[in-house]
């Protein structure tokens, strides 16, 4: 028997667990070994287990998008490298151009809003056929194997111009590693929502795996009528917003700030109570990262521009530590935290120079 007989006839279990030790150039020259190969390493399952057992030797990468010159129509992506080296001076020079999936071009002002397990997905819209109907679409996009998935997003045209708002979010399941798109259409004004007899939510989930959209596993615990869901972040397993409960009691309104979770496993939601420091704050001084797969509230002080960085421990309700306090560096303003580097340290939004799309 040839040597070249002699590999056929490797179980496929043993050739993926081969392939999981190679680093990632060679990896992406597997996909055109065979059409099995490429069917196993374009899948979510081995992205995710891939990116488990070389999470130690892979670089961390973030996403950045910009505008040259402030003009939507040459928008750029680049990669800059995230690795442990708290160098702020070489942190923002490490950085990769990358070229665009046609998929992502198809869209008109993509936004990125969210990523898991190497995958990032851009929503936007595209014009059908080239003509003046636009139709809603989600990309899930890999940039390592420079492949993706285009998701036409369903009830989001019919809704477009009335009081409805569609909210969307993208992590994977904690059991599965399937990367999910939550879709959550909900009423844009509170004062609409007493003009309506039925729960003003309409939830829908998107499983990579299967291609298909469906109503969650749970239908039991749909959120309550009062809750207003706002901005959103993912951490590991679960899809948070930032939001806000309005209720009239005695006759007077009375809001409230919270954090919603959905669980990406069970598919049901969970309403987060904020400590009592928060709860009453002003919704636009708070906002939600995601700081080494804990979920953190930032909080602006609002007479300064300071951030107060406080760790939700283990999901249970008030149990939040204070972390630390972000300020600008001397002579400059902060105008906003746009991320943070694997390291835990800020990325920050400066004024008091000339800004470009890297600084930190």
């Amino acid at each position: 028997m040839s040597k070249h007989q002699k590999s056929d006839n490797v179980p496929i279990d043993i050739q993926e667990n081969i392939i999981k030790r190679l680093s990632l150039k060679p990896l992406i020259q597997c996909r055109s070994v065979s059409k099995t190969w490429k069917s196993l390493i374009d899948s979510s399952r081995f992205i995710s287990e891939y990116n488990a057992r070389n999470k130690q030797h892979l670089q961390h990468h973030l996403l950045v998008r910009y505008d040259p010159n402030h003009n939507i129509s040459e928008r750029k992506y680049v990669s800059v490298v995230d690795d442990d080296d708290d160098d702020k001076d070489t942190f923002p020079n490490q950085k990769i151009s990358v070229t665009k999936h046609p998929l992502v071009n198809m869209l008109i002002s993509p936004a990125i809003f969210g990523s898991s397990h190497g995958l990032v997905c851009v929503y936007g819209v595209y014009r059908d056929g080239g003509g003046d109907v636009t139709v809603p679409m989600a990309v899930i996009w890999n940039i390592s194997i420079r492949k993706a998935v285009a998701v036409v997003l369903p009830n989001v045209a019919d809704v477009k111009q009335s009081m409805y708002e569609v909210l969307l979010s993208f992590r994977a399941c904690r059991e599965t590693n399937d990367p999910k798109i939550v879709k959550i259409t909900q009423i844009k004004n509170r004062n609409d929502v007493e003009s309506v007899t039925c729960i003003p939510y309409q939830v829908e989930v998107f499983t990579l795996s299967t291609g298909a959209w469906r109503s969650p596993c749970s239908t039991s615990n749909l959120l309550r009528k009062s809750i207003t869901l706002g901005r959103r972040q993912g951490v590991e397993g679960f899809c948070y917003w930032l939001a806000t409960d309005r209720s009239v009691v005695d006759g007077e309104l009375e809001s409230y700030n919270l954090i919603v979770s959905f669980d990406l496993t069970s598919e049901e939601f969970t309403e987060i109570s904020l400590p009592d420091d928060l709860v009453n704050r002003s919704h636009s001084t708070l906002c939600i990262f995601n700081l080494r797969e804990s979920l953190v509230v930032l909080v602006r002080d609002e007479n300064e521009w300071v951030y107060n960085v406080w760790r939700m421990e283990d999901g249970v309700p008030k149990s939040f530590t204070k972390l630390f306090t972000i300020c600008a560096p001397s002579a400059t303003i902060l105008i906003s935290v746009l991320e943070f580097r694997k390291s835990g340290e800020p990325i920050l939004e400066i004024s008091g120079h000339h800004r470009g799309p890297f600084d930190a």
